[in-house]
């Protein structure tokens, strides 16, 4: 049966700093809420702050950890405590690279508290496929000196237009039939006195494709890595590691981060339909130039989201 996907797809920019918090940003924290889901990648200290700013809630569904520098994972000890406290029964999944089932170890250890639920530990490697309802998220690898995984959060594909024209023309009266066709369920309807089977191909347009999300986490550019760029290209939103602005090329390379204008050439290089600029390094007071570098090299929207923005993702056209 095909699903009809509607859900809606935000991502909350909880924390956009680099290493570093600064008064203005904390550590890396992004939260996605699909439909009814509430998905964490990466929980830097101060992350349950931010999302009592933002008005998000404590439903987390799963974290997703890109790497083990603690600016990505810190947050991860208060939150757990805070939905013991709050009375949590379901279990928290926490994924990640290698060390994620010794990390999961010692935030059971740390706690003192009773919790009446489990923390549980899924390695994730380049590839690894965790599936949700009607959407999934992809692991793929980073090049950051340490293990590391950057994700793919991408929908299922939707059922093509339906051809209301079509339909009636086949018999098809409006109303309930419609909506099984758009389910993927053949109806049977009395044309000329004679029964007949209507499919939902012979009303259903071609299969469209749902919404992609991609989060790097800290990386070098990974557009001419041929097993990574084939995961992550056509992103609906490319959110790119851009520690620094171009004027620190070096730098960049010298601790396996990537500049705003390499998250551009990226953003161009994988076809990306928007492209957001994650990681900022806590020595810029303003970020005029990442935007400029980021878009003297990259056609599209370019983004550098204070923290606490929100940003909905639209069906392609």
């Amino acid at each position: 049966m095909v699903r009809i996907a509607g859900e809606t797809l935000h991502v909350h920019f909880l924390g956009t700093a680099g290493a570093l918090p600064s008064p203005q940003r904390n550590p890396s924290c992004l939260l996605i809420r699909r439909g009814s889901d509430t998905l964490l990648f990466d929980c830097g200290e101060g992350a349950q702050q931010q999302m009592m700013r933002a008005r998000t809630g404590f439903t987390v569904n799963a974290v997703f950890i890109t790497h083990w520098h603690a600016d990505h994972f810190l947050g991860v000890f208060g939150l757990v405590e805070t939905l013991a406290f709050m009375g949590r029964t379901d279990p928290l999944p926490i994924y990640g690279p290698p060390w994620v089932g010794e990390f999961v170890d010692l935030v059971q250890r740390i706690s003192r508290h009773t919790r009446g639920f489990s923390v549980t530990a899924h390695v994730l490697e380049h590839g690894s496929v965790v599936p949700f309802n009607g959407y999934t998220v992809r692991a793929f690898t980073t090049l950051h000196g340490i293990p590391g995984l950057g994700y793919v959060l991408e929908e299922d594909e939707r059922p093509g237009r339906f051809n209301r024209e079509r339909a009636i023309e086949l018999g098809v009266p409006p109303g309930p039939l419609f909506g099984r066709l758009q389910r993927g369920e053949e109806v049977r309807v009395v044309r000329d006195g004679v029964e007949t089977a209507v499919r939902p191909a012979d009303v259903m347009g071609e299969p469209r494709p749902g919404r992609k999300i991609v989060y790097t986490g800290d990386t070098r550019p990974l557009q001419d890595q041929p097993g990574i760029a084939a995961l992550i290209r056509g992103a609906d939103l490319l959110i790119h590691d851009a520690t620094f602005d171009d004027q620190e090329s070096d730098r960049a390379r010298d601790v396996l981060h990537s500049t705003a204008g390499e998250a551009g050439e990226a953003a161009t290089a994988l076809g990306a339909r928007m492209l957001a600029l994650m990681h900022i390094s806590s020595r810029y007071a303003s970020t005029a130039n990442h935007i400029h570098d980021a878009k003297r090299q990259y056609e599209g929207d370019v983004i550098l989201p204070a923290d606490l923005a929100v940003l909905e993702i639209p069906y392609r056209s």
